[in-house]
């Protein structure tokens, strides 16, 4: 018997949530592989080069391999890549090699990247059998394993327990893990038949349709909040406030957690609202808070504003997602262009703003991210639903269309 819409999206959230807590447990131990490689700076940066590497890859072959074989297989391949590239990174630290370390970042991104596309696109299908906006609490489950995993990392810091062997508890988590939540995920979910590509071809070239372009757009400025945020908020505030490392980890855990909240709660007013309106009030709340970061000029204030930061940032990518898919035929290559967008704007943009922050500091170098998000709420009306819907798919309130 297949299983029920509702068992798909409690099973793809904990699948949600293992990439979360896998990357989290990577990157609270970030300084330690490198003391244990003994890479310098410049060659951390060609380290973590592997990451995005494999990431690009997977993303970009995420959507003809959906379309081929569906979404259940490349969901347990990248899973399976994933936590394979983590015990790979485990041993290149235990060797203390750090040409390992980078094959194991290339495979884990890999995984990662094209698992996440297969993801976005089933979820997609669940929100419309569901007929309300579940897609921002399955990204929920994403941050809430973040802040799992980086809680652990700390702790197992503090306590010395050695990174490989984190790492491969990790990885034997994730696959474990695989093994129980893949079993109501049905097979077929985004699988492109001949007949179906003879009846599209007219209309596969997604990426010339101008409305999804205009949501791709918001994609990219509030995927660029979220992940200059990521890379860079503990720096902006130890670097532009003054504040201490502790501290600054501790604002950028305040921004998380406000991340995990939006996207919990996120559902209900978009069901309430309209994708378009909570776009928008998003752009706007993330961008208020980044406005306070970089000119408030008081660590207080610029402490409060981070939360408003992931607040705001919380719902753009998933809201998105659903918003892209839900925008014409073949729903999963227009998912995969849209969380292709993305996640070119979470590995692009923050080393982009490295740049900037280097000649400008920054605080100032946020200016950029700044004017992006503001002008996103601009487009925001693309994001409503089309007249004519896929059926089944949730209602637009009428004061949101």
């Amino acid at each position: 018997m297949p299983a029920s819409p509702t068992a798909r999206r409690n099973a793809l959230s904990a699948l949600f949530f293992l990439p979360g807590i896998t990357i989290s447990s990577w990157v609270t131990r970030t300084p330690d592989v490198r003391d244990l490689v003994g890479a310098s700076t410049a060659q951390m940066g060609l380290i973590l080069f592997g990451l995005s590497v494999g990431s690009m890859t997977g993303i970009l072959a995420a959507g003809p391999l959906v379309s081929r074989w569906g979404t259940r297989p490349v969901m347990i391949a990248g899973t399976l890549a994933m936590a394979f590239g983590a015990a790979v990174i485990g041993t290149g630290a235990h060797l203390g090699s750090g040409l390992v370390v980078a094959i194991g970042l290339g495979l884990f991104g890999f995984g990662m990247g094209g698992g996440e596309v297969s993801f976005n696109i089933e979820g997609a299908e669940i929100e419309r059998e569901l007929g309300r906006s579940t897609m921002p609490l399955m990204h929920g489950f994403f941050s809430l394993g973040t802040v799992v995993g980086a809680t652990a990392g700390m702790v197992l810091t503090a306590l010395a327990f050695p990174v490989s062997l984190h790492l491969w508890t990790a990885a034997a988590i994730a696959v474990a893990a695989l093994a129980v939540a893949i079993r109501p995920v049905p097979a077929g979910v985004g699988k492109r038949t001949a007949a179906d590509t003879a009846v599209d071809a007219p209309r596969a070239a997604v990426w010339k349709d101008s409305r999804l372009l205009l949501i791709g757009g918001v994609i990219l400025a509030l995927a660029m909040a979220e992940g200059t945020a990521n890379d860079w908020l503990p720096l902006v505030m130890v670097d532009g406030y003054g504040m201490d490392a502790a501290l600054g980890s501790g604002i950028f855990a305040a921004f998380a957690a406000a991340m995990t909240i939006g996207r919990f709660l996120g559902g209900r007013l978009v069901d309430r609202f309209g994708r378009a309106a909570v776009l928008c009030a998003c752009a706007l709340v993330s961008g208020v808070g980044m406005a306070l970061v970089v000119f408030a000029d008081n660590q207080i204030v610029a402490g409060a504003a981070a939360i408003l930061w992931g607040l705001g940032a919380s719902l753009g990518f998933p809201v998105a997602i659903s918003a892209a898919g839900d925008s014409g035929p073949n729903t999963a290559a227009r998912v995969s262009l849209a969380a292709t967008i993305g996640y070119v704007a979470f590995l692009v943009g923050p080393p982009a703003l490295g740049f900037l922050g280097e000649h400008y500091g920054l605080r100032t170098a946020l200016i950029a991210v700044l004017v992006l998000v503001l002008a996103s709420a601009f487009i925001t009306p693309a994001a409503r639903r089309p007249a004519a819907r896929i059926e089944g798919a949730p209602e637009e309130p009428a004061e949101a269309r």
